[in-house]
């Protein structure tokens, strides 16, 4: 028989000193935690472990920038040298930390070498982790550096997000590097859905600016025809062509707003509804589903939904309802409102002239007690419970879980006011997940009357590229779904008219896969952007570089199996729920 596993007992002055350098690290006090470390040297009585190393050099690159600058550099680069002497593994945070220490020296190679150190490791290394040398590069206007350590992010499987897409951007338009530029605000348009102040200012100094004047190498007369522009911008599935800039001239930059059919006030351009990738939606549902049988493993719950919709569905619209009831409800007498629920319900099953009803999620505990126990709600209950169009969540459940999957499984619409930014979320990653919840859901305001039901836009809320040249680049709108969102509008001088070029709004471009986009050709070939001469013809799909996504093919394209989404799903989780120090630069 195997001896019972002994519980170790904690040593209480380990357990006295974390907690001490945790208090030092909430309270970012590097002084106490260095005299700690120091006490601890010189007893020799305990031993720090890696997660202590870790705080005091984190606490010691974070103060490297302040007026303890040399005396933090010194110790830092001190301690990281005796954490390896005593045979102490480090890991991401701790090269992480050191990289930062690096770039308070002015270092930006040995920020650099610290993430390739990881790969020697097995470390993983993670978004934080480039920080340090991208941005030290940036700063110096090292260029080629930059990109170098983008290259190897993107090789990692590490995915850029705004602010380092804004660092080269910037970087880029300093250097008048007009072809990077071009590149940049393209794959800026595959990540961001919506543009921070700080990178819209980026956008317009480059417009503004004698490079981008002097961007492009037609005149007008010589530029590509319209019906090769047009057919470049349907393989890419609509808002962008790929073939570089089109003409020279100044540029005119204003700021504007879109109708409600999606055509730009200033310069009379239609935006256009970039579609989803249908196989991108089945395999995320797929996804979806697996990671959430596993978090909902009690009793096979999620199981016997999927079972249940079998059953009952489809549907043309989810309604989350724990969140439609609870609108509103945060005064003292306020609590769940089957009321607007049920008008919530009516109204969205009229707006889109269903004959089906929409489909009712609410947790169990809401249809027990309380507000469901008067008449009214019990009737609202029987009826869609004898209609099969609610479904309650069990205890332990989470219900976003459910309600999204339906809508993603359906293709319908998803009424809520949730943002969508928690946990759960942020698991989804900023590819697919932005794409579909700003074609699908259905955000609502209440009053004395009716809902107000406000539908998802008749265009893409992304840079654009229009067959005439222009750009329109999304601000950042915030959460007031009231406010019109303000775009940014550039058009350069002689720039044919719109009405003269544009596809019909509902051109075969909206129907196209995303998946079977043209892609820019710095991403494939040396020289980067089709050349004046290639510009004669439209390559064929395999003669076109791939794009960030599928240039990254190792790791993840435009249409990844089941398995690899529910992979990235898993790790990203893991990454969320580690609970690491926080190193964000």
């Amino acid at each position: 028989m195997e001896e019972p596993k002994v519980k170790r007992r904690k040593d209480p002055a380990a357990s006295d000193l974390r907690h001490s350098l945790d208090m030092c690290s909430k309270h970012a006090n590097v002084m106490q935690a260095l005299e700690l470390y120091d006490k601890v040297v010189a007893e020799g009585a305990l031993s720090f472990n890696q997660y202590s190393f870790n705080i005091v050099l984190y606490l010691c690159s974070s103060a490297a920038t302040d007026d303890q600058k040399a005396l933090c550099l010194k110790r830092g680069f001190e301690i990281y040298e005796v954490m390896k002497l005593q045979g102490v593994p480090p890991n991401e945070a701790t090269f992480t930390a050191v990289a930062r220490l690096a770039v308070a020296k002015g270092d930006g190679d040995l920020a650099f070498d610290m993430v390739k150190q990881m790969a020697e490791a097995k470390i993983t290394p993670r978004l934080r982790s480039y920080g340090p040398a991208l941005y030290t590069y940036c700063k110096m206007k090292v260029v080629d550096k930059a990109f170098e350590v983008d290259d190897h992010m993107r090789a990692a499987g590490v995915q850029p997000e705004e602010a380092e897409l804004e660092a080269l951007l910037k970087l880029s338009v300093e250097m008048g590097l007009e072809e990077k530029v071009y590149i940049l605000l393209h794959r800026l348009r595959t990540t961001v859905r919506e543009f921070s102040a700080s990178t819209v200012g980026v956008v317009e100094q480059w417009f503004t600016s004698s490079a981008a004047e002097n961007a492009g190498k037609s005149k007008w007369a010589n530029l590509p025809g319209t019906d090769l522009v047009k057919e470049a911008v349907q393989r890419g599935g609509g808002g962008w062509h790929g073939l570089g800039w089109l003409g020279k001239g100044s540029w005119e930059v204003k700021s504007s707003q879109l109708d409600k059919e999606g055509v730009c006030q200033t310069c009379g351009e239609h935006l256009v509804t970039i579609d989803i990738d249908p196989r991108e939606t089945e395999m995320f549902a797929e996804s979806l589903f697996t990671l959430a049988c596993q978090r909902e493993a009690k009793n096979n719950e999620f199981r016997k939904f999927q079972a249940w919709l079998d059953r009952h569905g489809p549907f043309d619209a989810i309604v989350d309802a724990a969140n439609v009831g609870l609108y509103n409800q945060n005064f003292g007498d306020g609590g769940f409102n089957f009321f607007q629920l049920n008008a919530v319900v009516n109204g969205i099953q009229k707006k889109i002239g269903s004959k089906r009803e929409p489909l009712v999620l609410l947790h169990h505990r809401r249809t027990k007690g309380g507000a469901a126990a008067t008449p009214n709600a019990l009737s609202l209950l029987n009826r869609w419970q004898n209609a099969n169009c609610i479904y309650t969540t069990p205890t332990g459940s989470n219900d976003d879980w459910y309600w999204l999957y339906a809508a993603v499984r359906y293709k319908c619409l998803l009424v809520t006011n949730d943002e969508m930014r928690d946990h759960l979320f942020q698991l989804l990653g900023n590819e697919f997940f932005p794409k579909w919840k700003e074609r699908h859901q259905v955000r609502f305001t209440l009053n004395r009357k009716d809902p107000v039901f406000h539908m998802p836009p008749p265009y893409s809320i992304v840079i654009q590229e229009s067959e005439t040249g222009s750009w329109h680049i999304p601000k950042s709108g915030g959460d007031d779904i009231t406010t019109p969102r303000e775009w940014l509008c550039v058009t350069r001088t002689g720039q044919p008219s719109p009405k003269k070029v544009r596809s019909p709004r509902k051109s075969r471009a909206t129907k196209l896969s995303e998946s079977s986009r043209p892609e820019l050709v710095e991403e494939c070939r040396p020289g980067g952007l089709i050349s004046s001469a290639e510009k004669g013809k439209v390559p064929e799909p395999e003669e076109q570089s791939p794009s960030p996504t599928k240039v990254r093919s190792t790791r993840r394209s435009c249409s990844p199996n089941s398995s690899t989404i529910l992979q990235k799903l898993k790790t990203a989780e893991r990454t969320c729920t580690e609970k690491p120090i926080d190193f964000q630069i």
